[in-house]
């Protein structure tokens, strides 16, 4: 077996400690990512697709007994946007009629249903029932008094006994009991809204991402992305069903009005993490990003700050830290510009925000590309407290792309921490070369592996399997390395949406291009973990504040690839990569160790000026495939065992498996 020795200085700890944000997470409206991460079970609550030949919303389908029921989309109620459904009935009909949509129901849960709607004076109920669409089954049914003929909300519980991946929810009308003149206003039934959430919701969260989110102790919460640069907060705060219906310029689709700024914030109180608001610095203006800011930390005697009291949220929110500007270098981003036209730009907003709450942390927009951000710092370091960096390793930085070799490419990929040290030195050069940028620190709010073109290898993405935990645990001790300048990390994303996501939600995985691949595994609503969900959960709930020193002697394999991206030539790299970290009281000590090679390693760990003896506690990330791969019919395949291992004192050994991730705790 091959041998190494991982030594570490446990008396030349840092004196900087790590900050608990480096391992935080993002959220972002797109592709699936707030449909899967929210709870509600329906689609097209609010009628706002188009509506198909048939003249029902096409989320929707028509469902009638009779020969001449009649669907249209007409104006929503008032304050309302979208469109309502309207369902016509004739009286000579004598049947049923009304609309329906395929869910996946849990058995024993109890759904709290919402319902916008005004109907004619002779329609008097309204039947909404669930049925198994294989069996027939009927699983639920409520009988709702129509007494009204004005717009009026109606809620009501579904309890449902079993479960059913395919029920079939209808909200039906009849003429079969009563007798009316069909004349130009009757039989007619408007719906403008329709919810329906599992009464085990966290608010409007699945109450699994809030508890798995919880157990990844991210420590801060991301929103931001792409579509945030063609985002305007006013349009998701206040009376959720009044906020406009608006399309997602980013990513296609509508944006998710539901979780506005308020939503977001409960999600950060529900996860206990620090929230961080990207601004819209690309269609936006500092005007609209101070209002945002003095929504969230204003009192209720200026003028935003009663807008929030006035939406149920007396209390200033207090969020500290604010990025300015999303990929703005992009030419695919809203608002795309030079760096020294951001640099301008970044300074009026900072000025506008700053006039609000001078006491903010301010991130500004920057770039892998040394020569964006040594303009944006000659124009505006002095009104900035850290600078973003963006780090996606695969397809661009590596080189990758559907013909790479499986053994090449994943020698590429466990390159990532070569590939995050090259572009941090790269701004390290330029932030410790001027006494003036001294005080400006490193925000990594996105990063994670990338095998362009995804999907295409198998129709499974890579970012799921074990290799890609391998290469995001070594990039996680890059971060610790450099954790001296480098403050916040925000993976991304959090679920399902951007392919990387670590907590996954249903059956379908996104693809880059076309959102949700179909197809249905018979559990949709299965939530479970990426292996790189169980590494992050490993390195986040371990008791680390100072960094110390590791020297590694392995053996090493080739990168062939290197990246002509970062310059950075084809080398040999070691197998083993390791950081260590010391707690608050100095007396545990956390080794986290990534086996990248593909040969098991026996490794001895040698803990100088540390002492003591007895067991250590190790957590291991291991399968027998790199390529393996959590999923809804294995979703518990690779995760984090834990055992003891003896400790004399002096040397414990660990035998490594191949692409494995190691987590040693020793104490004393």
């Amino acid at each position: 077996m091959n041998q190494a020795t991982i030594t570490v200085d446990a008396g030349a700890a840092s004196s900087h400690k790590v900050n608990p944000f480096l391992f935080g997470h993002f959220v972002e409206d797109i592709r699936d990512h707030m449909d899967a991460m929210l709870a509600f079970v329906l689609k097209d609550m609010d009628f706002e697709e188009e509506a198909a030949a048939n003249g029902v919303s096409a989320g929707w389908y028509p469902l009638t007994e009779g020969k001449n029921t009649l669907y249209a989309l007409e104006p929503a109620a008032p304050k309302h946007s979208g469109h309502s459904q309207k369902i016509r009935i004739l009286s000579a009909d004598k049947c049923r009629g009304g609309i329906a949509q395929m869910v996946s129901v849990k058995g024993g849960m109890t759904y709290r249903i919402r319902l916008i709607a005004r109907a004619a004076i002779e329609l008097k109920t309204l039947a909404c029932e669930l049925a198994d669409s294989r069996t027939g089954e009927q699983l639920a049914s409520a009988e709702i008094a129509l007494d009204s003929h004005n717009w009026k909300t109606y809620s009501f519980e579904l309890h449902v006994p079993k479960s059913a991946e395919q029920a079939e929810f209808r909200l039906m009308i009849s003429s079969e009991d009563t007798q009316w003149r069909d004349s130009t206003g009757s039989g007619m039934l408007w719906i403008d809204h329709v919810s329906m959430l599992p009464a085990d919701s966290a608010g409007i969260v699945k109450r699994e991402v809030v508890e798995m989110t919880l157990a990844l102790k991210p420590g801060m919460m991301r929103l931001a992305g792409n579509y945030i640069s063609a985002y305007h907060f006013e349009h998701a705060i206040g009376p959720e069903l009044e906020r406009p219906n608006m399309v997602n310029e980013a990513w296609g689709g509508w944006t998710n009005k539901y979780f506005g700024t308020d939503e977001f914030l409960q999600f950060c109180r529900d996860t206990q993490t620090e929230p961080l608001i990207c601004v819209n610095a690309g269609t936006g203006t500092p005007e609209e990003a101070a209002a945002w800011l003095e929504y969230c930390n204003g009192d209720a005697d200026t003028v935003y700050g009663a807008m929030r009291v006035r939406n149920g949220h007396p209390a200033p929110y207090g969020v500290k830290y604010w990025e300015i500007g999303n990929e703005i270098y992009g030419e695919w981003q809203h608002g795309h510009c030079t760096a020294e036209e951001f640099g301008h730009r970044y300074n009026r907003f900072a000025a506008a925000m700053k006039q609000v709450d001078p006491d903010i942390v301010l991130l500004a927009c920057g770039d892998c590309n040394p020569e964006w951000n040594r303009t944006l710092l000659g124009i505006a370091a002095e009104h900035m407290d850290m600078l973003t960096l963006h780090i996606y390793h695969g397809g661009g930085s590596a080189g990758i792309n559907p013909e790479t070799a499986k053994e090449i490419r994943y020698r590429a990929m466990t390159s990532y921490p070569e590939a995050t040290r090259a572009i941090i030195g790269k701004t390290a050069e330029l932030l410790r070369g001027n006494p003036d940028y001294a005080h400006v620190k490193l925000a990594m709010t996105e990063y994670n592996t990338m095998y362009f073109p995804n999907t295409i290898r198998k129709g499974l993405p890579n970012e799921h399997t074990l290799e890609a935990a391998v290469a995001n645990a070594a990039n996680f001790n890059e971060h610790i390395r450099q954790s001296d300048l480098v403050e916040i990390g925000s993976f991304s994303d959090l679920v399902n949406g951007w392919l990387g996501g670590c907590i996954r939600v249903g059956d379908s995985y996104a693809d880059q291009y076309r959102g949700k691949k179909p197809g249905w595994s018979g559990r949709s609503q299965t939530v479970y973990g990426t292996p790189t969900y169980h590494v992050m959960e490993l390195y986040a709930n371990r008791p680390i504040a100072y960094v110390a020193p590791v020297k590694t002697e392995c053996g090493t394999y080739f990168w062939e690839i290197g990246s002509r991206q970062l310059n950075l030539a084809p080398q040999e790299l070691p197998v083993i990569d390791a950081t260590a970290c010391l707690d608050e009281t100095k007396r545990i000590l956390t080794v986290f160790a990534v086996n990248r090679g593909l040969e098991p390693v026996e490794t001895e760990l040698r803990a100088e000026e540390f002492g003591a003896a007895g067991e250590a506690t190790v957590w291991e990330v291991t399968g027998s495939d790199y390529e393996a791969i959590n999923s809804v019919f294995d979703p518990e395949l690779i995760t984090a065992q834990e055992k003891r291992i003896s400790w004399d004192g002096a040397a414990p050994r660990l035998a490594m498996n191949p692409h494995s991730v190691y987590v040693i705790e020793l104490k004393r």
